[in-house]
């Protein structure tokens, strides 16, 4: 049994144990990591809470200017939480996201897809190309994955994986901008943070070898101090055999065949998931943990979030930390860092393979990759910039 000092017994479905302490420390920064989180049925009767509307953060910069009139602290509330749902495969993770996000008022962010990566801006699929591409360039999926993950001795495995890992930290910040321009908390499925139990559990299975699993630690840490960590983690612990039930019964293809649906690896993630991720996390987050291998009726979860006291802790405990800023320009700027520096803070993605050959690509297959794509529909210029696909008034123009 693993026991986490954050983890509730509320309800016949939570595992774990909890020892709270409460502690009354003065408060030298400002913090949104406090108060009860609200649900539907207690936010019922209540006025609604006077703060400016969210701002349109996709459209317009955020700069100084904005800032001189638009303190960040001034649109958050007990609510602006960022929540993550961790789980096996088939656990549920997405519907019962879905199902906190709506009864908290939250967003939701579902977990990113190879997809995302393959579609450009006109909604133009790259993958029509993989005709035109070398081996090692041809497009790669979940798909593809499940379907042969020793592919290319497991290089496209690999490749795949810090991928997702890429994806998964885009989709981290782009919730982080979301709750601090709106207000509105964000209930997310996965995270870059949870990821390492993907290539964990790769590793032990033999696809990729040493090389990529101490490549894909260094990436991951090089780039996971720039985040910042969420306030709550709800892991979903399914057993594996009912796993493999839920697996079978959804028939995705190539999935319930797939060596990563065994028993075997399946049963490596959870215990990933268990030693490498909730032990950490913990340490940073609030964590709850519950028995689901029958689905708990949503309310009980939400009720057992309403109990957290995230005001507990003080300037010199890890949990929350990362959400506490000194003053309202501390909070500004890492308002404006998170909106429009992802690109800055994706680079800390960019580790050079100098010790890891096996995800690199030939200069040759790179180059007939990069005149492939650079004709592909919508990719030779920036959006909004190319006549072939509809673009109007483009000499008038100012990027």
């Amino acid at each position: 049994m693993v026991f986490f000092s954050s983890c509730r017994v509320t309800s016949p479905k939570l595992c774990g144990s909890v020892i709270l302490v409460a502690r009354k420390q003065q408060q030298c920064v400002t913090s949104i990591a406090n108060r009860s989180i609200t649900g539907k049925a207690m936010r019922e009767g209540l006025p609604p809470v006077n703060k400016p509307p969210p701002f349109p953060y996709k459209e317009k910069r955020y700069n100084f200017f904005r800032a001189l009139f638009d303190p960040t602290e001034s649109r958050l509330d007990e609510n602006s939480k960022l929540i993550i749902i961790e789980g096996p495969p088939a656990a549920g993770k997405g519907l019962l996201a879905k199902e906190l996000a709506d009864d908290l008022g939250m967003a939701y962010f579902p977990s990113p897809t190879m997809a995302e990566n393959y579609i450009n801006e006109y909604g133009y699929d790259l993958r029509q190309l993989d005709d035109q591409l070398p081996a090692s360039c041809k497009s790669y999926d979940e798909n593809d994955f499940l379907r042969d993950p020793r592919q290319m001795n497991g290089s496209k495995a690999a490749r795949f994986q810090l991928s997702k890992l890429n994806l998964r930290y885009k989709r981290h910040l782009e919730a982080l901008a979301h709750i601090l321009n709106t207000g509105q908390g964000v209930v997310m499925d996965r995270s870059p943070y949870s990821d390492l139990v993907y290539i964990t559990a790769m590793a032990e299975a033999g696809i990729v070898g040493k090389n990529v699993y101490n490549y894909y630690h260094s990436v991951r840490n090089n780039a996971l101090f720039a985040l910042w960590r969420p306030h709550l983690v709800i892991y979903l612990d399914v057993p594996v055999e009912e796993t493999r039930r839920k697996i079978e019964a959804r028939n995705i293809p190539y999935e319930k065949d797939s060596i990563m649906a065994t028993p075997k690896y399946l049963q490596t993630l959870v215990d990933s998931y268990k030693k490498d991720y909730l032990k950490d996390i913990s340490t940073h987050a609030e964590v709850l943990v519950y028995d689901w291998t029958k689905p708990a009726d949503t309310e009980i979860v939400v009720e057992d979030i309403e109990r957290i006291n995230f005001d507990q802790y003080g300037i010199y405990d890890a949990k929350m930390k990362d959400w506490r800023c000194y003053d309202k320009w501390d909070w500004n700027n890492h308002r404006q860092k998170f909106t429009h520096s992802q690109y800055y803070l994706l680079g800390h993605l960019d580790v050079p393979p100098i010790n890891c050959p096996e995800i690199t690509i030939g200069g040759e297959d790179n180059k007939i990759l990069d005149t492939v794509m650079e004709e592909a529909p919508g990719n030779k210029y920036a959006k909004g910039f190319n006549a072939d696909m509809g673009d109007k008034g483009i000499l008038f123009k100012l990027s």
